[in-house]
């Protein structure tokens, strides 16, 4: 009887610990269709907004770049609004965005200039940051917790947030504003030079070792040769690991050993506890955890 006692309470106790990273699970959202940034008629930047309904209190806000190699993709494509309806069951508010597709006619292979690849993180990040700038300007609306405002991006999407939080030099956003996390997923970015301690922000990265477009470690974009014209050498979640690792700083690196470029998107099936686990611990608690995982 004794053992049988205790073995309840230790599987009791092990279900609250594994609930208790759960904000709130509520299948009730509302979800909403807003233009955060006017460029033309036909080419306003939209955003999908999906919210908790009978949450009390601001919320945390999750914002999701879908891939496509800044030539394609939607922000309604089933990845973005799958992960956005399972996140939101969670306790977040997810904003899936719409972006300028600066490649589109122009592709992203070796034959493409690397000032226009470069010029190209550079616009989403920008477009991102006006999605961004658009909440905070109605935080009172939204019930976002400002403190709290996560990048989530896919492929080129998560080379774009990438890009945002250690990269691109923001004129749109105020000086002293600090993302509280970052989810990438199969993203590289130009340079990890200022990942730094004042810079690092938690971030989980989600690669295949064998991606071929997207290097793992440090390789150039899509392999190409030094002669290409597309030449450009990227720092991907292996590096930028090492660097947070390095500056003792958290993260959250997710390996898979034989995966390959379709793990841009994977994640949002197959790892959600992983990624709730992330932001619950290490984004909203910040227990400054450095975690490697490897498939």
């Amino acid at each position: 009887m004794k053992t049988t006692l205790s073995l309840f309470f230790i599987l009791l106790f092990l279900n609250s610990f594994s609930q208790e990273r759960f904000l709130e699970k509520n299948t009730n959202f509302s979800e909403s269709t807003y233009t955060y940034q006017r460029i033309k008629k036909d080419k306003n930047l939209k955003l999908d907004f999906y919210k908790p309904k009978k949450r009390k209190g601001k919320v945390p806000l999750l914002i999701y770049v879908h891939g496509g190699g800044f030539s394609g993709g939607d922000r309604k494509d089933k990845a973005a609004t799958d992960f956005a309806k399972e996140m939101v069951q969670y306790g977040y508010a997810v904003a899936s965005i719409s972006y300028r597709l600066t490649m589109k006619g122009i592709g992203f292979g070796c034959t493409t200039s690397s000032v226009l690849k470069i010029a190209a993180f550079n616009d989403v990040s920008k477009d991102i940051s006006y999605a961004v700038k658009y909440f905070l300007k109605r935080k009172n609306k939204f019930k976002i917790d400002t403190d709290k405002i996560i990048l989530v991006g896919s492929s080129a999407g998560a080379e774009a947030v990438l890009n945002l939080a250690y990269v691109y030099e923001n004129k749109i956003l105020d000086t002293n504003f600090k993302f509280a996390g970052i989810i990438a997923m199969a993203g590289a970015t130009i340079s990890i030079d200022k990942i730094t301690t004042e810079t690092a922000i938690p971030t989980q990265l989600f690669h295949g070792i064998q991606d071929d477009l997207v290097p793992y470690n440090i390789a150039s974009h899509h392999y190409c040769k030094k002669d290409a014209t597309g030449y450009l050498p990227l720092f991907g979640s292996k590096a930028i690991a090492e660097k947070l690792k390095l500056i003792k700083k958290p993260f959250y690196l997710y390996s898979v050993k034989n995966g390959d470029h379709s793990w841009n998107a994977r994640p949002i099936y197959q790892c959600k506890n992983e990624i709730i686990d992330f932001l619950y611990y290490d984004v909203l608690k910040h227990q400054n955890r450095q975690v490697e995982t490897a498939i």
